[in-house]
């Protein structure tokens, strides 16, 4: 029979090799929120074997990778990620003139940046074309530098929602089920079997208008109760947790009761939605950093005039959710602000009321569990050899972390 150390190996497909013993000056244990001081831990196949502290010594034919006086921490993970995204020029009309291929290269390049950021694993919530599985295959086989990806193929919405492409004429663009574009229960059940038929390990629902989008509305309800339950009851038949991207009050009441994991944004928090969240374990992921990094000046004047509108209830939300105990996880929306910033997230949390050791709980072992991961977020044995490590003390300033010095992806140094 196959060691349990083998199975692993072999399913993550990766090929054994020589045994690396990395140290530091000390290690952050992110669940206790403490240091483990003059840690070792022993990485092989990709996955970490031993972890201990002291004068470990190093086993015949490892290799020895001594980081000095940095700390060490599990990679970190964002929930929230357009990774073939950005607003760039002319994003409005990119849809028409560019095909998957092109996204792809575009996410690519970003995957790598995303990385070297220090985040070893990302959701993407919301990509044309697949290229967001597209992109999880490649990172798997190795033929390129990027995070472990969890893809949601297209985010499914109503007929001209905010999922849509909305604002060209009568034909352009025009998308059904598999594009994400569902109208009814029955519709919304085929877009949910579409998205997971083509590789999506997650489902994005839109419960309600959005900012980038080209309705009048930033928040009002878009699908319906029925809509929601039908997708979140046609995912959990398949083992796939949905997200709901929710800004305005009732929608995001609808999806917390229809049963989503999360509320991406969560812009305008009633007290009511908050006792559901709270009763039901419904995660908040913030995106906040986004509101201090987008780019007033290059959007259409009715995405600039919805940010400005909604930008201030989402900031009273935040608070309001951290006062509360919502469960938060980390996601910054990466793509509408420059990829390889996801760190600047941390700051905003720590700003808005957490301690620096619940914010990178919100990166770690609760971003983890959100995506139903139990293989990463922590360094202990047998979780994937995700590591990175930052000069300073992080539960000193937070902000560290937005310069990391060494990455470790699936037992491979990559920075």
């Amino acid at each position: 029979m196959l060691s349990t150390l083998a199975l692993l190996t072999a399913l993550a497909g990766h090929e054994p090799g020589p045994p690396i013993v990395v140290r530091a000056a000390r290690m952050l244990d992110v669940r206790a929120g403490t240091y483990v001081e003059q840690p070792w831990i022993r990485v092989d196949g990709g996955w970490i074997v031993e972890v201990g502290s002291g004068a470990g010594e190093v086993p015949a034919g490892a290799e020895l990778v001594d980081l000095g006086s940095l700390t060490l921490l599990p990679g970190l993970i964002d929930c929230h990620t357009h990774l073939a995204s950005t607003l760039e020029g002319d994003y409005v009309h990119r849809p028409l003139h560019e095909a998957g291929a092109d996204r792809a290269l575009r996410g690519a390049k970003h995957a790598r940046l995303t990385l070297l950021a220090g985040f070893t694993t990302v959701r993407d919530v919301g990509s044309m074309d697949f290229v967001d599985v597209a992109l999880m295959r490649a990172v798997e086989r190795g033929d390129i530098v990027g995070p472990w990806i969890v893809p949601s193929g297209h985010g499914i919405g109503i007929t001209g929602g905010h999922a849509d492409e909305t604002g060209f004429r009568t034909g352009v663009l025009v998308g059904g089920p598999e594009q994400g574009v569902a109208d009814g229960p029955d519709e919304c059940v085929k877009a949910v079997r579409a998205q997971i038929k083509y590789g999506a390990k997650s489902i994005k629902c839109v419960a309600t208008a959005g900012v980038l989008s080209f309705e009048d509305s930033v928040g009002a309800q878009q699908l319906s109760d029925e809509e929601l339950r039908a997708i979140v009851e046609e995912a959990a038949r398949h083992g796939v947790k949905v997200a709901a991207h929710a800004h305005g009050p009732e929608g995001i009441l609808a999806a917390v009761r229809a049963g989503v994991a999360s509320i991406e944004h969560g812009s305008m928090l009633t007290d009511e939605a908050i006792a559901a969240m709270l009763e039901r374990g419904t995660f908040l992921v913030p995106t906040a950093y986004l509101r201090e990094r987008i780019d007033f000046a290059g959007l259409p004047p009715k995405h600039r005039d919805k940010a400005g509108w909604i930008f201030p209830h989402a900031e009273t939300s935040l608070r309001k959710a951290i006062e509360r105990g919502v469960r938060i996880a980390y996601g910054t929306d990466a793509g509408v602000y420059p990829h390889g910033e996801n760190a600047r997230e941390l700051a905003v949390l720590v700003r808005f009321g957490m301690s620096p050791a619940e914010a990178l709980r919100t990166a770690t072992v609760n971003a983890a569990d959100l995506l139903g991961v139990s293989d990463r977020g922590v360094i202990e044995r047998l979780k994937r050899a995700d590591l990175i490590a930052v000069a300073g003390d992080p539960l000193a300033d937070v902000r560290v972390l937005e310069r990391v010095s060494w990455v470790m992806h699936g037992g491979k140094a990559v920075r």
